[in-house]
């Protein structure tokens, strides 16, 4: 926080803009997304009645920049068909249920890993839960606070067990770890300025 300051992430103004964000956001870099989300709004169809009655193939042409866009309009789709059938499209009764119920239910949709529905929770629904991605893997490992073949529950637990459940600090920590792991923990570190690079062994 003292190198890099508040993070304003995830950038979105609706818990819908941030579903869709992190259906978009799976294997690909935050500028198409952005390119596919404007495309969205452009279109009208930024709203969960209208990405429901959407044809598929006409909503993957326009999130065509987030790359894997056929698979990806698909995931969409089973997603925002969940917040049809369960809650008659209304994303304030979904942000009302129980925490462990909600992820349950989101991992249970096609083409939603933890990953996503994590992000879903944390960001869009303001709930404790630590997400995890390649750029906290990479950290985590490289400063040896977890093995290389740790997987996806146990690099949370570490910070969920470790740390006050506070959902606006966990945004703002894995924030963080995303901007080190873009600027200087990559596949071939730039440890060379890094606000981390002291803790290294």
């Amino acid at each position: 926080m003292e190198a890099y300051g508040p993070q304003h992430w995830w950038p979105a103004d609706t818990s819908l803009e941030v579903m869709v964000g992190a259906v978009l956001t799976q294997n690909t870099t935050w500028r198409g997304v952005e390119k596919a989300i404007t495309n969205l709004k452009g279109s009208g169809l930024l709203s969960v009645d209208k990405l429901y009655g959407v044809d598929t193939d006409k909503l993957a042409g326009l999130i065509r920049p987030s790359g894997y866009f056929n698979l990806k309009a698909r995931r969409l789709k089973n997603l925002i068909e969940l917040v049809i059938t369960s809650y008659g499209g209304n994303l304030e009764d979904m942000g009302r249920k129980q925490t462990n119920k909600l992820r349950k239910e989101l991992l249970a949709v096609k083409g939603v890993g933890p990953e996503t529905a994590d992000s879903i929770l944390l960001y869009g629904f303001n709930r404790p839960i630590f997400v995890i991605d390649t750029y906290t893997r990479r950290v985590l490992s490289r400063h040896e606070l977890i093995g290389h073949s740790a997987n996806y529950q146990k690099l949370q637990d570490l910070f969920m067990q470790h740390l006050p459940l506070n959902a606006s600090m966990f945004n703002e920590y894995h924030a963080l770890l995303v901007r080190v792991g873009k600027h200087h923990c990559k596949p071939r570190p730039s440890c060379r300025d890094c606000p981390l690079e002291p803790l290294m062994p």
